[in-house]
């Protein structure tokens, strides 16, 4: 199929140098602030990147779920695809696609696993039935059927009808610490804008990006 006619001319929204914060986790803050108040569905939705033992490339989309200056987090089994190759090569990449507003954010650090008691204040604020949900599922093992998920989220809501729910101990979060961050809002005649933001010794440096 030839998708030569889907295109799509960009606003002159601009992105200027002088309209930046110096510090990256205050501009991605107000990005991703205004992506809420615009109802950008799913803003904390982003694609992270992997790379396994043979150097092939993976990508899958998980959910934000906080983020502060010391980075930003997200949740898995830890018997996942992504986590295993995560303790193989640490170093990822995120990518928010906010495309309604015509910017992407791109931030590339090195992920590592935060501590079982981060984890657990996490644990505690999911719904029940997601807080189920993390024991039923051996992530990204081959299964024979959804009928077996079916049967195994029965026994678990069996096992665990009184009381709470335990954090299971395959299951945490992973803090992705930032060395840079890219800032790209889409313009006309495809010259779009682009922001580089590096970690230097005490500070972020920032250039401009050709498009």
């Amino acid at each position: 199929m030839d998708l030569a006619e889907f295109r799509k001319e960009y606003s002159d929204r601009g992105l200027h140098r002088e309209d930046l914060n110096p510090d990256p986790v205050a501009q991605f803050s107000a990005w991703f602030m205004h992506a809420t108040e615009l109802a950008v569905p799913e803003p904390n939705a982003m694609s992270l990147a992997t790379v396994d033992e043979s150097g092939m490339p993976w990508q899958r989309t998980v959910l934000l779920k906080y983020y502060d200056h010391d980075g930003f987090v997200f949740f898995t089994n830890h018997g996942s695809r992504k986590a295993k190759q995560i303790a193989i090569h640490p170093h990822v990449s995120l990518l928010f696609p906010w495309l309604t507003l015509e910017r992407q954010v791109i931030i590339q650090g090195r992920a590592e696993k935060i501590s079982s008691a981060e984890s657990l204040r996490y644990f505690a604020t999911r719904p029940r039935e997601s807080q189920i949900g993390a024991w039923v599922s051996n992530q990204s093992d081959v299964i024979t059927s959804r009928k077996f998920l079916l049967q195994k989220l029965a026994e678990i809501r069996e096992k665990f009808q009184h009381g709470n729910i335990p954090l299971p101990s395959f299951w945490g979060g992973y803090r992705v610490v930032p060395a840079s961050f890219e800032f790209w809002q889409g313009g006309p005649a495809r010259l779009h804008d682009r922001f580089l933001y590096r970690r230097t010794t005490n500070d972020w440096h920032i250039e401009r990006l050709a498009p």
